[in-house]
């Protein structure tokens, strides 16, 4: 280091000295580590040695016989004032601090100075040692700081930790708790001073998953094979008293020298799923009562709707009636009943459509996916809205294109959104004059392996500033009372969830509005429960004599699918409820079983669970006939049972492609 050398007066000579002990010494003060100068009483350079030399990176010739002030500086040499006259009046001093060395930089110097006197007592200069603990000081200052920060992190990461709204547990890597933050005391019933130190899997690793986290901890130790260790996993957790929780879990680990740590991160979602599952029920309830609005929107026209073909069916059944009281039938009279019965099975159909589009628009359920006929849910929608379509002077324009693949999707959910998309399109069309046209059209696009339904009118279409936000939830500019504000926001959401997609299209202002579905046509998949398909394999064993039972409260019904039944070669027992069925199971055996679900002296599901117990291989060959699919109990049921069913009113075709589901094997 730089002593800033100052001394009193003297010469500098070594005359004092032995040549021999001049050498020592010159060799002892180059070999110290530490900066030795000796300056006479004139201020002047005598000795330095070699560290003072690399210090200042002078060369001795331009150092010795000179003025301290000419090497390190006035101001350096003026700051030694104050030492230099106590030095001179025979007092060692020793300090220690910052001085700063011009040029040379400021350095950290722990310095000696001592008087040097002649033998005869004379101050003959000053010796200055001088130790540079700059580096030292600057690495201490350092460590210092370092210290401190990592206090400080330790002080807010205990802080976080403490107030962290999620668990966090710390265990080593023998799996023993480190640190329990309050969350986790909070959630799992533990005192944090109680369980430090105890296993972590005997506190809140649930026993059936116990081995599996041993086994997980024991692999990744052995090999660094981690199965959760960076992610992000729901499992189950156990609270001190034995109670189970649903967790989410992230583990990360720390590695220290000579340990590491494994900090889980745990959340609680108990409340979460209980948020979730309520948020599902009222969006639920919310899908429900669009459906609602909608329906109560089209009664009157359905009751029109029914009233027509019902008129028809008791017309032509009265006449055909008579027409088969006359005592002799000629080739024409015979001729005209066969027309009437057709027509009566016409006016039949069209009556039992509108009331499965209706229990289908009302039916409270899950979506359920399966084969659907596009162009048969477009005529579904224009049949339910073409009276009120009719009377208010719409034209209804239908484009289908021919040879349309079938569609895996929810028919019903396709259904709703295309008829709220129409009655939109009704709606607002009721404010303007002139031709007021609606357009549907349906078009396959095999590269894209979707099918394609649009619906256009000719209304004022939808201002640009709003366009954004037409599928919003509640967002409606219908007068109050009208609308709900929710119908395009449930729709976008039924199609969505199909893997499709609904959307408005570009159109000039005032060239109306056109709504485009995009529907995948999908691959097929089980659904919760099996309604018969459109189409079974037929090709079955079919034995010498077949036996079935019908078990159904209407006399009539069970009468008609007994005859159907005899059509397929069945010899048919008919029983009027489930208890009066056991009887006859009891003593009987049968191929199949069509059953009604609402009956008054022992219903369907009391009598296949019956079924179950006493034949199970009779539950195995039991379909369902029923007409109250849309009441939630029943749907359960057939739910939970997996057994097949066709809705009231059925067709002859229904029951054999019925039938021919239940005699597979």
């Amino acid at each position: 280091m730089v002593e800033r050398a100052v001394a009193g007066a003297g010469a500098g000579d070594t005359r004092n000295f032995d040549a021999p002990d001049i050498g020592v010494l010159r060799a002892l003060l180059d070999a110290v580590p530490a900066r030795a100068v000796f300056v006479d009483r004139d201020h002047h350079y005598r000795y330095v040695n070699r560290e003072f030399l690399d210090f200042v990176k002078l060369p001795v010739d331009r150092i010795i016989g000179q003025h301290v002030a000419a090497v390190l500086g006035q101001p350096v040499f003026d700051s030694y004032s104050g030492i230099a006259a106590k030095v001179y009046s025979g007092e060692t001093i020793r300090w220690e601090g910052w001085a700063s060395y011009g040029g040379l930089g400021r350095r950290y110097i722990q310095e000696n100075l001592l008087p040097f006197m002649s033998a005869s007592g004379q101050m003959r200069g000053v010796i200055a040692i001088g130790l540079d603990l700059t580096e030292h000081k600057l690495r201490e200052r350092e460590l210092a700081e370092r210290l401190e920060a990592q206090t400080a992190v330790e002080t807010m990461s205990s802080a976080i930790i403490a107030s962290a709204l999620d668990c966090v547990i710390v265990i080593n890597e023998d799996g023993r708790v480190v640190e329990f933050n309050p969350a986790a005391e909070a959630t799992f019933g533990y005192r944090r001073g109680a369980i430090v130190g105890k296993p972590i899997a005997e506190l809140i690793v649930p026993e059936h998953l116990r081995r599996r986290h041993h086994a997980g901890m024991g692999r990744y130790m052995l090999t660094g094979e981690a199965a959760v260790l960076g992610r992000r996993v729901e499992i189950e957790a156990m609270r001190s008293d034995g109670s189970l929780l649903p967790v989410e879990l992230a583990i990360t680990e720390v590695r220290l020298p000579d340990r590491r740590f494994f900090t889980a991160h745990i959340r609680n979602l108990t409340d979460v799923r209980r948020a979730r599952e309520e948020i599902e029920r009222q969006r639920d309830a919310l899908h429900q009562s669009e459906k609602l609005a909608a329906l109560g929107s089209l009664l009157a026209g359905v009751a029109h709707e029914l009233n027509n073909p019902l008129s028809i069916v008791t017309g032509q059944a009265l006449m055909l009636r008579e027409a088969a009281n006359a005592p002799l039938l000629h080739d024409a009279e015979r001729h005209k009943i066969a027309e009437r019965s057709v027509k009566i099975e016409a006016a039949a159909e069209r009556c039992a459509r509108i009331v499965r589009t209706f229990l289908a628009m009302a039916r409270q359920r899950a979506g359920e996916r399966r084969e659907v006929d596009v162009s048969a849910l477009v005529d579904g929608a224009i049949d339910l809205l073409s009276y009120g379509l009719i009377t208010g002077g719409f034209e209804l324009a239908k484009d289908v294109q021919s040879g349309l693949p079938r569609v895996w999707t929810d028919g019903d959910q396709i259904h709703q959104v295309l008829v709220n998309l129409i009655v939109n399109a009704q709606q607002a069309l009721e404010e303007i004059s002139g031709p007021r046209r609606i357009a549907v059209s349906v078009r396959h696009d095999p590269a894209k392996s979707n099918v394609t339904l649009t619906v256009s009118d000719n209304g004022p279409g939808v201002p640009e500033q709003i366009r954004n936000r037409i599928f919003d939830p509640f967002f409606t500019t219908k007068p109050q009372g009208i609308g709900t504000g929710i119908g395009l926001a449930v729709s976008r959401g039924m199609i969505e969830a199909q893997g499709g997609s609904l959307v408005l299209q570009p159109s000039p202002p005032g060239r109306g509005a056109s709504f485009m579905i995009q529907i995948p046509v999908g691959v097929a998949a089980t659904s919760a429960f099996e309604r018969v398909p459109e189409s079974v394999d037929k090709k079955v064993a079919e034995p010498d004599v077949r036996r079935a039972l019908v078990v159904d409260d209407e006399d009539e019904i069970a009468g008609i699918l007994a005859e159907l039944l005899e059509r397929e070669g069945f010899a048919c027992d008919l029983s009027p409820s489930g208890e009066a069925a056991k009887a006859l199971v009891r003593t009987n055996d049968y191929d199949i079983i069509l059953c009604d679900i609402r009956m008054a002296d022992g219903d369907g599901p009391s009598f296949f669970y019956w079924l179950q117990e006493a034949k199970p291989h009779l539950a195995a060959r039991i379909g369902f006939v029923t007409g109250d699919t849309l009441g939630p109990a029943a749907g359960r049921f057939l739910e939970r049972s997996g057994r097949p069913v066709i809705e009231k009113p059925f067709r002859p075709d229904d029951v054999s492609r019925l039938v021919a589901l239940l005699l597979q094997p």
